[in-house]
């Protein structure tokens, strides 16, 4: 038989951390979409696309997009801990 396992102490949301890096995210997501959507307009004029293409291009500029704030946010979470043993 085994023997039960021990139990793991309880975790708790550390609230200033969650905070911080939710406040951190929406500043920054705010710049990294805004640049994308900018940046697709800049370089679809710059290379005279039509507007499917520049739609497409900010399409693609938004999931580069989303790929950063996913990055900044595990990022984040590893400096600041999201649970702290209670």
């Amino acid at each position: 038989m085994n023997p039960q396992p021990a139990s793991t102490p309880p975790r708790a949301i550390a609230w200033p951390s969650v905070l911080t890096v939710i406040s951190a995210a929406i500043l920054i997501g705010a710049e990294v979409f805004g640049a994308a959507f900018a940046g697709g307009w800049a370089l679809a004029i710059l290379f005279g696309l039509n507007d499917t293409a520049a739609h497409i291009l900010q399409a693609v500029l938004f999931g580069i997009g989303v790929l950063i704030m996913v990055a900044f946010i595990r990022t984040a979470q590893r400096i600041e801990p999201f649970f702290r043993r209670a």
